[in-house]
């Protein structure tokens, strides 16, 4: 385990700093609702007249007066693109970092096969999407408990479950992506995450790109159709999951026979 210890002593930082980060934007968030829920009529005719950024944001089919919808709509943004870019920075250069900081050469002298190399990564990786996940679910039920608010359980359990699906898939493919580069992949992974984001925003403008949620991640962590639906869109899911894995399984297959110099 000395390279899940490493690795997690590395990005101790940058770990900390976005989770605090995400974790502060969803409470404050949290602490305007009861303020929010009081204009919330004045609040829904304003979006009703704005169009097809309404339907981007799937605010047309959410009740911006209760706490689930307030928190798919205001939350969700903040926690699925702060997700989605830590999880693309955490994955995306963890292999390639090897060569581009130029510590391979003291890393493979060691009798450590390149596959438990790239397995202990990987376990890098999930371990701190795990924690950053964990803090914030708590960060966020804490501060619903504090404003005096109803937890919607059900609801809040299906957005945080479906936001770490979509960071373990983001994961997955970015990690892939590692193993082909040699000079650090940070870059691609978060235009990755970026692209994916305004799939889904086109897909919901648009009825004939619809089929884009099945190929971005953000389309089985859309609120709306979370809440709406009280469950998750199995065969995106499934979809997403595959790709992670196939992204994964890419990784240890390059990574084994890549001539690292």
């Amino acid at each position: 385990m000395t390279v899940v210890k490493h690795e997690l002593r590395q990005g101790r930082t940058s770990f900390i700093i976005w989770t605090a980060s995400v974790s502060l934007l969803l409470a404050v968030c949290v602490f305007l609702f009861p303020e929010m829920k009081g204009q919330a009529q004045d609040i829904g005719e304003m979006f009703s007249s704005m169009g097809s950024f309404t339907a981007a944001f799937g605010m047309d089919r959410l009740n911006f007066g209760s706490l689930a919808g307030y928190y798919a709509i205001e939350c969700g943004n903040v926690l699925g693109l702060g997700g989605a870019f830590f999880a693309a920075m955490c994955a995306a250069g963890i292999l390639s970092k090897e060569e581009k900081d130029r510590t391979a050469e003291f890393l493979f002298t060691h009798p450590v096969s390149r596959a438990r190399i790239v397995s202990e990564k990987l376990a890098a990786v999930f371990i701190q999407l795990v924690a950053m996940n964990a803090v914030i679910y708590a960060v966020s039920v804490g501060s619903m408990a504090a404003v005096g608010e109803n937890v919607p359980w059900k609801d809040i359990n299906l957005l945080h479950f479906a936001y770490f699906l979509l960071q373990a898939e983001l994961a997955g493919i970015g990690f892939g992506i590692s193993a082909f580069l040699k000079r650090g992949g940070l870059g691609a992974g978060l235009g990755i995450a970026a692209v994916m984001y305004f799939l889904n925003l086109i897909a919901n403008i648009t009825e004939s790109a619809r089929f884009l949620k099945y190929i971005t991640p953000f389309g089985y962590c859309d609120g709306a159709d979370i809440i709406s639906n009280g469950a998750l869109d199995g065969v995106a899911v499934a979809v997403g999951m595959t790709a992670g894995a196939l992204g994964i399984a890419a990784a240890y297959i390059k990574y084994t026979k890549k001539d690292i110099r």
